[in-house]
């Protein structure tokens, strides 16, 4: 059978919703707080609240497709099978039907919607322990719709269990998984090494407890099943990115290229990294909680994942900024851009943002490579030197961990990164000491707070008026985010009770806008974000697009803070560890300074 992704989305719904379920839509990629995790791993995440019991508000059978992305296995992106972002089409039940139509459905869709030979498909069911017995009604019900006997697997509880690790009280149950021979026209594939699951069907029937499992009075049912995975199948293909989801991106950069995908190995692997991650970094900005690369959580591993695309762009010998801004065009305008409307409305914005982080790396890139060079030629001369005074020398095979932060902390490369290109010549690099090498930059910039070196308008350099300096950070770019990025500070006087920041702007502020500053600040300080210090060249900094105030207080060596990617000055300090610290913002006057200058006076509650 032969489908595209909007149909393959289209008719999972469709039968769903003939079968009595509301689709509840999509809900953002980035995680909220509650799960634990950075982004959305898997469809069921964002109900998790009602899997555990809370009403929902649509009803008790539900259904959507959820965009999902998971990183642990970024390295792996470049084979025909490993992607960041993917989709997930599931389907629930919050205490209503169970395992009966739940299998007759699943192997309805399967069969009579598209098109799976049921004489081909295998099942894994839960095989039992002391704690839970043999899930003997699954197999029952799957032997009643026609899968062959020898099609079915009992396997333990790491294969075919769910729960939720370390809590008691909560749902949990055996699972159903579904599988497909690789290759539909194997006339004799063995389980599991000619298979691949396409999908599995969770019944939670019990609750956690503290010495076992109980029945559960309100079961639910729990579907997950990869798009895809599934369009691979149903369009008979082994190779991931040859599907509509993928296959316009690949034209485009064959294109601006000049190589072939099918032609060269290297080239194949450079454009589907590419292609996935430059994929990723779409949804990511543009999702309706959309982020931007930085130096912390979630931000951080979008910036890992688009510095790899720059690599791999370099490697295909095309500027990475302009072919990464074709290769989102694709994915907006020709794949997503009708599933997730708000890419479309987002588009200029998403462009540009990938334009200003490869902008950004691309200034340090080739210095950084040079400097990753030096390290791999000085432990091989170290090699060579040692080999001839020893023969039973053993070669060393680690860069540094002073050296992996270097790479990390002056230009700009990812630990992951640096272990990446590390692994391409056989050497490890040593994390140990990478993080030895962060703490110590660490305690030094904590040092530098409180030694105080430059009073930046403070008349004393007490805890307090330490962090008022760090609140004149926040403001200076609340001030810009809320009324305009040529908003820039034109003085400061900082005392133990309060703060006074003097700025450029043309008329008296609005309430409103007086408030958006202030929540804006507040929710910096609430985020408890590292103030992070840095020296570096001038040249480097505007490159990092660092902001400074007056331009001649400056030498050829600038000392840095960041906070997050909020706010980026160059300053003498002091300043505090993390905006935790500051306590409650609250702005109490806003005035005229002088012609064209506005200033604001505020406090730490």
């Amino acid at each position: 059978m032969k489908i595209t992704s909007k149909q393959l989305r289209e008719s999972w719904i469709r039968f769903y919703e003939g079968k009595g379920h509301v689709n509840v839509g999509a809900v953002s990629l980035i995680g909220d707080g509650s799960t634990g995790v950075m982004f959305n791993v898997a469809g069921m995440q964002p109900l998790m609240p009602y899997l555990l019991g809370k009403p929902h508000p649509l009803g008790k059978r539900l259904c959507n497709v959820q965009g999902c992305v998971r990183t642990v296995d970024i390295e792996s992106v470049g084979d025909a099978s490993h992607f960041t972002f993917f989709e997930m089409m599931g389907n629930w039940s919050l205490g209503d039907y169970f395992k009966r139509e739940k299998t007759a459905w699943t192997y309805e869709l399967l069969t009579k919607v598209y098109g799976l030979d049921g004489d081909k498909l295998c099942s894994t069911v839960f095989e039992g322990n002391d704690a839970a017995p043999r899930d003997e009604e699954t197999a029952s019900l799957l032997r009643a719709l026609g899968i062959r006997p020898e099609h079915i697997f009992y396997l333990p509880k790491s294969d075919n269990w769910w729960e939720l690790e370390g809590t008691t009280g909560t749902p949990c149950g055996p699972d159903n998984e579904w599988f497909y021979p690789i290759d539909p026209e194997n006339p004799a594939p063995v389980f599991p090494d000619d298979y691949v699951e396409i999908g599995n069907d969770v019944y939670m029937q019990y609750r956690k407890t503290e010495t076992g499992y109980v029945p559960l009075e309100n079961r639910n049912v729990d579907t997950g099943f990869g798009l895809d995975r599934m369009l691979l199948f149903l369009n008979g293909l082994h190779d991931g990115y040859k599907t509509d989801l993928f296959a316009g991106a690949i034209a485009r950069l064959e294109e601006i290229t000049g190589k072939s995908y099918d032609g060269d190995e290297a080239a194949r692997k450079a454009m589907r990294i590419v292609a996935d991650h430059t994929r990723t970094t779409v949804m990511l900005i543009g999702d309706v909680n959309g982020i931007l690369p930085s130096n912390t959580g979630a931000g951080y591993i979008l910036r890992r994942l688009m510095r790899r695309a720059i690599r791999y762009c370099r490697q295909l010998g095309v500027e990475p900024a302009a072919t990464m801004r074709a290769v989102a065009e694709v994915f907006i305008d020709e794949v997503y851009g009708e599933a997730y409307p708000l890419l479309a409305q987002k588009k200029d914005y998403i462009l540009g943002e990938i334009g200003k982080e490869s902008d950004r790396f691309e200034t340090m890139l080739e210095k950084g490579m040079a400097e990753f060079e030096k390290c791999v030629a000085g432990i091989a001369r170290k090699n060579a030197f040692m080999a001839q005074k020893d023969p039973a020398y053993v070669p060393e095979t680690v860069i540094g961990g002073k050296q992996a932060f270097r790479l990390y902390d002056t230009y700009g490369f990812p630990l992951e990164l640096t272990e990446e290109m590390a692994s391409e010549r056989g050497l490890a690099v040593d994390r140990a000491g990478f993080d030895a090498a962060f703490r110590e930059h660490q305690e030094k910039s904590r040092g530098d707070v409180h030694a105080g070196e430059a009073k930046g308008g403070l008349e004393s350099h007490s805890v307090q008026a330490i962090r008022y300096h760090t609140a004149t950070h926040l403001l200076n770019a609340a001030l810009k985010a809320v009324l305009s990025p040529d908003v820039n500070q034109k003085g400061s006087n900082i005392t133990d009770e309060r703060m006074r920041f003097d700025f450029n702007f043309p008329r008296a502020m609005t309430p409103e806008e007086v408030k958006a500053v202030e929540d804006l600040v507040n929710e910096k300080i609430k985020e408890d974000i590292p103030v992070v210090y840095r020296e570096m060249t001038l040249e480097e900094a505007r490159a990092e697009h660092f902001v400074g105030v007056f331009d001649s207080k400056y030498g050829d060596v600038v000392k840095t803070y960041s906070i997050g990617d909020f706010s980026k000055e160059m300053c003498g300090g002091p300043h505090a560890a993390r905006t935790g610290e500051l306590g409650h913002f609250r702005i109490v006057k806003e005035q005229s300074s002088s012609a064209g200058v506005r200033r604001i006076k505020a406090v730490l509650e």
